[in-house]
């Protein structure tokens, strides 16, 4: 079976944590939903940036109004990304009984947030002026 554990007995794919008990399978479905929401969140940053980016080629708006869109489009990754490192970290420190760590997306998705509305907020405004 492809992306297997050769010889293990219950068949877990390689990147899947494997230290510990395995936990509670409640808390690991938990994580599990965790991880799709994060990829929800992802999409639809990546969606909404691709919009933004392809906008220019269907009205009248500038190339700096397009360009708004290609951090939404990375924010996007990075949040998918760290919505996958947040579920195996999650998933290993259940399996060996010690404390979650702190989300990094907590941290840095406001901060992103906020200097892609900053940068929006400029180039309507000269947008408007124009």
């Amino acid at each position: 079976m492809t992306g297997t554990s050769e010889g293990s007995p219950d068949k877990q794919p390689r990147w899947w944590p494997s230290d510990g008990e395995e936990p509670d399978p409640r808390w690991s479905l938990a994580n599990e939903r965790t991880l799709l929401a994060y990829n929800r969140t992802g999409l639809a940053f990546l969606v909404a940036g691709l919009a933004v980016a392809g906008s220019h080629q269907v009205t009248e708006t500038s190339v700096w109004f397009s360009l708004v869109g290609v951090p939404l489009i990375f924010v996007g990754g990075a949040v998918a990304w760290s919505g996958r490192m947040r579920f195996l970290a999650a998933q290993q420190a259940m399996r060996v009984g010690e404390p979650l760590e702190a989300p990094v997306a907590a941290a840095l998705l406001p901060v992103a947030v906020v200097a892609i509305a900053a940068f929006a907020g400029i180039v309507t405004i000269l947008e408007l002026v124009r």
